[in-house]
């Protein structure tokens, strides 16, 4: 009597037929076959992986030294006018202009920059999107709300003595600069966080909603730098016991060293914006998915 070969396995469990879900094209129970692909992929995932690293690592320096420059303007702006130019108030005096710079250095740069970036941190990858859309919100709100502080503080200055109003390029782009930041987040309001906005709409404001955010705050970083040049130069005039700008007394040190942190900040964080490695997976220009807001629990 002939003893009957036994049965080739089964295919129920998957688990066991193929050790790697995507290695569709190895046969049933064969090693021979699936050993080679399964090596392959081992050997390419690898690399991916380690880059993939790398790039994080990567954006969580760039990241350190974004949160490091915004603190450095904030600290040298603050120190600027309070050990040099007399202090803070609110009585219409040159006291009461010293908020000026403070509040749009704060607010339409340091604020608006680390908001800017807020979708790029790793840690809210596969998370929520939802969560973090409300903060770049709130965060964004809040620079508007400074840099609309800082404007009153140095237009009831110039009204109170007399002075004239927008008559300097520095004015003129710092103005531009907040109006446009004003229309960009009343749009980003209406595009993104109501969820009775079409999805066509929101693919269609998303790139247009990005470069402005970018140019928004080149156009701010123009502003303060310029402001800051000015100041020096009304300020720094050589009377009432002062050396003159062109002596670099400590003062206009503190002043451009404040300009370049500015500039440096900017640098780092458009950086950060211009890598597409490092944008939120779900929004990266090749995935093209735009899910309404209350649809967004895996984003």
């Amino acid at each position: 009597m002939q003893r009957s070969s036994p049965p080739p396995p089964s295919c129920s469990s998957t688990s066991h037929c193929f050790p790697l879900s995507h290695l569709h094209t190895a046969a049933c129970g064969s090693e021979t076959a699936a050993e080679p692909q399964k090596h392959e992929v081992r050997a390419g995932s690898s690399p991916s992986d380690f880059s993939r690293m790398r790039s994080i690592l990567c954006f969580y320096m760039c990241y350190a030294l974004c949160l490091c420059l915004g603190l450095a303007c904030v600290v040298c702006v603050c120190v600027w006018n309070s050990q040099w130019r007399g202090g803070f108030a609110w009585d219409g005096s040159g006291l009461q202009f010293n908020w000026h710079p403070v509040l749009m250095v704060t607010g339409l740069v340091v604020l608006y920059g680390n908001g800017a970036v807020l979708y790029r941190i790793p840690l809210s990858w596969g998370h929520n999107k939802f969560p973090w859309k409300v903060a770049h919100a709130a965060v964004m709100l809040l620079a508007f709300v400074l840099s609309v502080v800082g404007l009153c503080a140095v237009f009831d200055f110039h009204n109170n003595n007399h002075i004239a109003n927008m008559y300097s390029l520095h004015s003129w782009i710092g103005i531009t600069a907040t109006a446009l930041f004003c229309t960009q987040w009343v749009f980003g309001m209406i595009g993104f966080l109501l969820p009775c906005t079409q999805i066509s709409i929101r693919k269609l404001l998303k790139p247009i909603h990005v470069w402005f955010g970018s140019m928004i705050l080149m156009l701010s970083i123009v502003a303060c730098i310029s402001g800051i040049n000015e100041k020096l130069f009304f300020v720094l005039k050589g009377n009432n016991g002062s050396k003159p700008y062109a002596n670099l007394p400590p003062e206009a040190v503190m002043g451009n060293s404040l300009g370049v942190l500015i500039v440096a900040f900017g640098l780092v964080v458009l950086k950060i914006l211009s890598n597409h490695e490092w944008m939120r997976p779900d929004s990266r220009p090749e995935d093209g998915v735009y899910a309404p807001l209350l649809q967004e629990d895996n984003e």
